[in-house]
């Protein structure tokens, strides 16, 4: 008797599991429904045009609509913050520029770029350049230090923001000729380099991407690019190193993020689209031709450049004495 009602008790018991199991809602594919990519700049540039570019060839791949949301300002910490406290699910990703790993170190943000963000992958990097205008005085790195040198903290550049990649790639190229260098900041790239062309300023730093114009016009005069070898679009202009500067190597990369806590299937689905993505020869000539090189590394090897690069940067920050006004 004992048997026979313990088996009709377990009868019941997995009768009941059946049931609340087959009435269970089904958890739906990811993914369902649209997905959002987060730029964190003003249309126009390469952090927005990566942006487009990946959404144009992610929706097709994933079988929904991507969409992009430009969320500008504080050097890229608005829209940095938006996609930190997004829900992590997958339908929430961010092209975030360099300066995710710089602003925590200059400024107090709402996030994390080691705790609060998953990588995806690297995509790529372009170098910045000084501008000086012609008839400036300033042809060289040499004649741009011999001057700094001569009248100490009286040479004044132009950047498109304090914390930009531009800004720091002028600190670091007077922490290492050891000559004080004066910053002006701009809001953005287009100001900073007109402030230059009209004499308002000694020189501007800014990023190549978006920037060759005054250049290839002859307004402005390029003396030297930060990357670390030649640049197509630059020839003859020296990197830092060619020019007598050693371990100035300043480049402004474009990375893939999601919220920290995006699960793992996802995100390892987004990186081996995406990395796709970048490896095709027209992705590469379409952000060549906006000054942008496609170097696309996964998420083992992005984890290890925010791990290296963010105390890198809090150094140099530091050593320079950079803060926010």
């Amino acid at each position: 008797m004992r048997t026979t009602r313990f088996f009709h008790c377990l009868g019941a018991v997995l009768a009941l599991a059946a049931g609340v199991v087959a009435t269970a809602p089904a958890r739906a594919a990811w993914p369902d429904r649209p997905l959002t990519i987060i730029v964190h700049f003003a249309p126009g540039g390469a952090n927005d045009l990566l942006g487009r570019l990946i959404a144009s060839e992610l929706g097709p791949v994933l079988g929904q609509n991507v969409v992009v949301e430009n969320r500008p300002g504080a050097n890229g910490n608005i829209g940095l913050t938006a996609a930190a406290r997004a829900t992590p699910d997958g339908y929430t990703l961010v092209v975030a520029s360099g300066v995710v790993l710089i602003n925590p170190s200059i400024s107090k943000v709402a996030y994390d770029p080691i705790r609060d963000f998953a990588p995806i992958a690297y995509l790529g990097s372009s170098p910045n350049m000084l501008l000086t205008r012609p008839g400036s005085g300033i042809g060289s790195v040499a004649d741009l230090i011999a001057k700094a040198k001569a009248d100490p903290g009286k040479i004044n550049y132009a950047s498109p923001g304090v914390g930009s990649i531009s800004h720091l790639a002028v600190e670091l190229l007077g922490l290492r000729a050891g000559v004080k260098l004066v910053h002006v900041p701009y809001q953005g790239a287009a100001p900073a380099a007109q402030a230059a062309a009209a004499g308002t300023v000694d020189f501007a730093s800014v990023a190549v991407a978006g920037m060759m114009g005054p250049v290839q016009g002859g307004a402005l005069h390029a003396i030297v690019q930060t990357g670390t070898g030649p640049w197509p679009e630059l020839p003859g202009v020296p990197t830092m190193a060619q020019a007598g500067i050693p371990d100035a190597v300043v480049e402004t990369s474009q990375m893939l993020l999601a919220p920290a806590g995006t699960p793992q299937p996802i995100l390892d689905r987004l990186a081996r689209e995406v990395l796709a993505i970048m490896r095709k020869a027209d992705v590469r000539d379409r952000m060549m031709k906006a000054s942008f090189e496609v170097r696309p590394q996964g998420p083992r090897e992005l984890a290890a450049r925010i791990a290296r690069e963010v105390p890198m940067w809090k150094d140099i920050v530091d050593e320079a004495g950079i803060t926010a006004k």
